[in-house]
């Protein structure tokens, strides 16, 4: 199949999971002998056309649209701040110029064809539309959350652009159940919906990777501030439906009954300010690590197999990539289980195969609680640790999730061809 794959990051340019996503599927997709087209954001930096390890990769040069905006955009736009309505316009311009670039120049000056137009969230919904009705092609919308869950009620703009797309869509794929039985309840077609779990590399997350050796490890843990302490990892965007702050919250019931117990928290988002607020007021200093950033992939490897237990509160998961990271190093992890939760699909919490914990996200006693009951229990890591991992090997790999990714999408462009002849 030759694929139009439009989303928004794409290497060199990361913003959160959906950059590893779909640098990890376009790889494989094109391993399994297809051809992937990628239509990804321009940073101002990079190429306008490139090659990527074998994938063609667009990156129109933006145009500035900001002057623009308020004659063009609904009202609700209008009210956002003003760097939120630059985002929009840069979006929207993102969006416009990938769709005319592959309709007028790939398909119309160079006449190439194409089987099938893939977007991802409403950040590439338009550009996956724009091509749909251009080239007559199947369109596969992938929706890896929603703006009702991201923001709480959040614009309706947005969830006008996740809804067109759900509609003109041939066919939707999400991440998880939980998902799938949300999107649902917003109106969506339920026979649109196909669900394939996210998945990573085992090869490249696993305990045994030369990157993490014991030397290496222990030599990271002297270097941030860690050493002997057992330590508690948050690796994520600190937005409220993560729940970073909840985990701080919880620190002194977790230092109470494990006094040299250390957590590290990972990430950016506009939690910072708060944190640094809330860990001084705790009088947390000497317990909470924080490092505002985000890291290339091989330092990510370093903080997953320094920690002892993973904890991740969130309070909206749709999926949540660093959960079958953390479980594909052998780490067993503590999940927020409330509302619509793609972690409920990874975590066993009980039995035989147990690998973690499910918690309430909104009460810091049961994050608490659930944490020392792992950091006092080697011989419980330890057991639960490799359960996570052998579950990741049998359901959460990227291999699987491109095998069957690729079968949504055969089917689809086949039920395309069917419609045109």
């Amino acid at each position: 199949m030759n694929i139009a794959y439009f989303v928004d990051e794409f290497p060199p340019f990361f913003r959160g999971g959906l950059g590893t996503y779909s640098m990890e599927m376009a790889s494989r997709y094109t391993r399994m002998g297809h051809s992937v087209t990628v239509f990804s954001r321009n940073t101002g930096k990079d190429v306008t056309r490139d090659n990527w390890r074998g994938i063609e990769v667009h990156r129109p040069m933006l145009a500035d649209m900001t002057d623009v905006l308020q004659i063009i955009v609904p009202d609700d736009v209008k009210r956002w701040p003003i760097g939120s309505q630059a985002f929009f316009a840069e979006t929207l311009s993102y969006n416009i110029l990938s769709a005319n670039k592959l309709i007028n120049l790939l398909v119309g000056r160079e006449k190439r064809n194409f089987d099938l137009v893939v977007s991802h969230d409403w950040l590439a919904a338009i550009g996956g539309i724009m091509a749909k009705k251009a080239l007559n092609k199947p369109f596969v919308f992938h929706l890896h959350s929603v703006e009702q869950g991201r923001t709480g009620d959040g614009s309706p703009t947005v969830k006008d652009i996740e809804h067109l797309g759900g509609k003109i869509a041939n066919a939707v794929v999400t991440v998880s159940y939980a998902m799938r039985d949300q999107l649902i309840s917003l109106g969506f077609d339920e026979k649109k919906i196909r669900v394939v779990h996210n998945g990573v590399d085992p090869d490249k997350y696993s305990p045994d990777n030369k990157l993490v050796s014991k030397d290496k490890v222990e030599k990271f843990r002297e270097e941030i501030g860690v050493k002997d302490s057992p330590m508690i990892l948050f690796l994520g965007r600190l937005s409220w439906v993560k729940g970073a702050d909840t985990l701080v919250e919880a620190m002194p019931k977790i230092i109470k009954e494990v006094p040299n117990a250390k957590l590290v928290i990972l990430g950016r988002g506009d939690q910072e300010a708060m944190l640094r607020s809330k860990i001084s007021h705790l009088n947390m200093q000497d317990h909470i690590i924080t490092h505002y950033k985000i890291v290339e992939e091989n330092e990510r490897l370093l903080y997953y197999a320094a920690c002892d237990v993973a904890v991740f509160p969130s309070k909206y998961e749709p999926f949540g990539i660093v959960c079958v990271e953390a479980m594909s190093m052998g780490k067993p992890v503590v999940v927020g289980a409330a509302g619509v939760s793609g972690f409920r699909e990874q975590i066993v919490p009980s039995g035989p195969e147990r690998c973690g914990s499910h918690v309430n996200p909104y009460d810091p006693l049961d994050v608490a609680k659930f944490t020392v009951e792992l950091l006092k229990n080697d011989n419980m890591r330890i057991e639960l640790g490799k359960n996570a991992r052998k579950r990741v090997l049998e359901y959460f790999s990227n291999d699987k999730a491109a095998t069957e990714t690729i079968g949504v999408y055969e089917e689809i462009a086949a039920a395309g061809t069917k419609e045109n002849t």
